[in-house]
C-alpha cells in the first residue's frame, strides 16, 4: 500500500527557501555547528525534525565542516556556530517548528 502525500506533507515555501540556502557550501569562516536538544521533549521536536530533514543536505555540501548533534534529557534546543578566531554565536530554537529552526540557523550563519 502506497502512502499518498497530504497538504500537511507538502513543504512550505519557507522550508524550500531554507533548504536551498543549505544546499550550498557555507562560508569558510564557519568552523563548527553544534545543535543541542532533548531527545524526547516536545519542545525539541522541531529541532529533531530539522536534523532529520536537513542534516544530510548540510553535510553533503559541507563535508569537512564539523556538525555536532548533542541530545540530552532536559536540554533546551539551541544552535551554536563557531567562526574563525574562536568567535561563537548561538540562537534559541526551543519550541520552534522545523522550518523556523532552519530560518534561525540561516540567520545565525548570515544566509538570509
Amino acid at each position: 500500500m502506497e502512502a499518498h502525500p497530504t497538504a500537511e506533507d507538502a513543504p512550505s515555501s519557507l522550508n524550500l527557501a531554507t533548504m536551498s540556502s543549505f544546499a550550498k557550501a557555507l562560508s569558510p569562516a564557519v568552523r563548527e555547528i553544534r545543535i543541542l536538544c532533548c531527545q524526547t521533549g516536545p519542545a525539541s521536536a522541531g529541532t529533531r525534525q530539522f536534523i532529520t530533514s536537513h542534516y544530510p543536505v548540510l553535510k553533503q555540501h559541507n563535508p569537512d565542516l564539523p556538525i555536532l548533534i548533542r541530545q540530552a534529557k532536559g536540554t533546551p534546543a539551541r544552535i551554536f556556530a563557531r567562526f574563525e578566531r574562536g568567535q561563537e554565536k548561538h540562537v534559541e530554537v526551543e519550541g520552534l517548528p522545523a522550518s523556523d529552526v532552519g530560518a534561525k540557523l540561516a540567520q545565525l550563519l548570515n544566509l538570509s
